[in-house]
This record gives C-alpha cells, structure tokens and sequence, in this order.
C-alpha cells in the first residue's frame, strides 16, 4: 500500500544539475532500501543509485562521482542529486523501495510512476 511520488525532473542542458526527490507514504520508510532506477527508450531498466537503511550507497558506474543519492527519514524522501548531466542520461527515473513485511511475512516491492529527465547537448 506504499505510494512512491517523484518529482523534480525535467528538461536541461548538458552540464547542467537536477535534483530528484520521491516522497513514500506510510510509516515504513526508516526501515526500507531506496534506489533509483532509470530507463531509457530501447534500453533497459537500469540501477542508477542504492541507499539503504543505515545510509550505505552504490551507485551505477555511469553515474559515479556525479550522482549523489541521499536520504531524510523525518520527510519519508529520497533524493537524487544530478550533476555534470550528460544526454546519455536522459530516461524515466523511477523511485523504488524494498522493505521486509512481518505481518504477513514478505518482501515488498514498491514504485514510483517515473518522472522524466531530458538532457539536451
């Protein structure tokens, strides 16, 4: 019953920064994984960046050093911070959260519907 909500993409120049944000419902956020995927037309899904609970990133190797992901659990958010955007990053990014469920016990999966980046050389 977890909603994602993304917002914040749009359309830059290369070289230019956007910062993502995606806000979740409910009251499980602290104790999820977060991460954004991208893709783009023709291609598939991809990892973009991982955050963890206790605040472990990864990212993908197309967007380290220029990428940052981070996380405030007061504001139930994550956020992506995009620097130094290139037109290969142009794509859907799509929020997503992983959190183990004990009643009953599951994994869920949850996604945002996506907010489009266009990078424009």
């Amino acid at each position: 019953q977890v909603q994602l909500v993304e917002s914040g993409g749009g359309l830059v120049q290369a070289g230019g920064s956007l910062r993502l944000s995606c806000v979740a419902s409910g009251s499980i956020f602290s104790r999820s994984a977060m991460g954004w995927f991208r893709q783009a037309p023709g291609k598939q899904r991809e990892l973009v960046a991982h955050i963890s609970s206790v605040d472990t990133t990864t990212y993908g190797d197309s967007v380290k050093g220029r990428f940052t992901i981070s996380r405030d659990n007061a504001k139930n958010t994550v956020y992506l911070q995009m620097n130094s955007l290139k037109p290969e990053d142009t794509a859907v990014y799509y929020c997503n959260s992983v959190v183990v469920i004990t009643t009953p016990p599951r994994v869920a999966n949850y996604w945002g519907q996506g907010t489009q980046v266009t990078v424009s050389s």
